[in-house]
């Protein structure tokens, strides 16, 4: 079967959240399937550095945007109905490239990775399509506007009502649709759009992502947060947890050390590094000795859509995960079984200090973690729940096309 794939971010290396997804499903469909990735990518490096994708795929075309052309078309959007979001993702390079592709050869599926590129395949409408929201992206926004200060506060706002009235259309265009998780699938059922619709999780890679082998061992005056500090929900996070949470972790265990792990953190996020045993490290080269030598790994978010997959790679490796509720949400785990979920900044400090303390309690939690991930979110049966997906949807494409012809007729 010949295969259309396009995706928002250039997925290779597979290293943030925006790209692991897209990148196994490449993988997974290049096995059986010949596969044509198009992407973008916003600067030379990037474009580079994903060149390496060409080995799990028959083609790879990119559309090479800048970030200052990219704000000027969000900008121009403002006043009319189109997300800006729209804008952001937008290359006339890529969009020529997919005309082409379209126009000359035959697809058996159109598969696209985000609402923001759905746009790109707007035409192809005698192939049959798959729209993978992955997170309705929507309710992002709208929740943006009550951590927000004024006015950017109400531009979130109504971005945020301009993407949702989007994905209603869209849902409705493609007509099948799927979520990367059951909280997710039941937002976009719940828009009433007809479109028929599932969803497939995500996954972690076990065998990359495994507990210390014992050589080392963890640090129990250590905990880490791990993600891009460039992206205002993992901004947020760690400027409440070190003003409400990290006070009271120190008054109970003055030795506690943390460590925010993350490429490109803001000024606000490096100022935090001056407070009382906190490390700001930037990039680094990988995440997961920072992880391992850690008594746990928090991920307190208060915005939080689809799975958090800082949340199943910590699990992975066998370190307690501290989260909140509303990250949690996306993994399919117990709370107080598989991982440590906690609101309150009390509760929070409470929870490390407890981990911290008792190391049959840590090791015993970060063990039923790791065996969680693998039972509920190894990539291997999200990708047979996809191909049963996709095998549905070429079916409901040939019963809709046979009926159409018998009605011509």
């Amino acid at each position: 079967m010949k295969i259309l794939f396009v995706c928002h971010r250039l997925p290779f290396p597979p290293k943030r959240g925006g790209k692991i997804r897209p990148f196994n499903i490449i993988r997974h469909l290049s096995e059986r399937h010949d596969v044509t990735v198009c992407s973008i990518a916003r600067s030379r490096e990037e474009e580079e550095e994903g060149r390496g994708l060409s080995a799990h795929c028959a083609r790879v075309f990119v559309g090479r945007v800048s970030n200052g052309v990219q704000a000027a078309r969000m900008l121009a959007r403002l006043p009319t109905r189109e997300p800006s979001s729209m804008g952001w993702f937008h290359s006339g390079v890529l969009a020529r490239r997919v005309g082409e592709l379209l126009r000359n050869e035959r697809f058996d599926l159109v598969f696209v990775h985000c609402s923001s590129v759905a746009h790109y395949v707007a035409g192809a409408r005698d192939t049959p399509r798959i729209l993978d929201f992955g997170d309705m992206d929507s309710q992002k926004w709208l929740e943006y506007f009550h951590y927000r200060r004024m006015p950017m506060k109400y531009g979130y706002w109504l971005e945020g009502r301009k993407l949702e009235a989007e994905e209603r259309r869209l849902a409705r265009e493609f007509g099948f649709c799927t979520a990367t998780t059951r909280a997710e699938w039941e937002t976009l059922n719940g828009y009433g759009t007809g479109a028929d619709t599932d969803w497939f999780p995500n996954g972690v890679d076990a065998a990359l992502f495994t507990p210390d082998d014992g050589a080392g061992g963890y640090d129990p005056d250590q905990v880490c947060f791990v993600g891009r500090m460039d992206y205002y929900p993992n901004q947020e996070c760690m400027d409440d947890f070190c003003r409400n949470a990290w006070p009271s972790v120190l008054a109970k265990r003055p030795s506690m050390k943390l460590a925010i792990v993350g490429a490109d953190p803001s000024p606000a996020v490096r100022r935090l590094g001056e407070l009382p045993n906190v490390t700001v490290t930037g990039s680094v080269p990988d995440v997961r000795p920072y992880v391992r030598r850690s008594a746990a790994m928090i991920a307190p978010l208060n915005i939080a859509r689809g799975t958090q997959n800082k949340i199943l790679e910590g699990m992975a490796m066998g370190v307690p995960v501290v989260t909140s509720s509303v990250a949690a949400g996306g993994v399919d785990a117990v709370p107080g079984e598989h991982l440590w979920v906690a609101d309150r900044a009390q509760d929070v400090a409470d929870a490390l200090v407890a981990l911290a303390s008792d190391p049959a309690r840590r090791n015993a939690l970060g063990r039923a973690g790791r065996e969680r991930v693998l039972s509920h979110h190894a990539w291997t049966s999200s990708m047979q729940r996809l191909d049963a997906i996709i095998e549905r949807r070429l079916a409901l494409w040939a019963r809709d096309a046979g009926t159409a012809e018998g009605t011509k007729r």
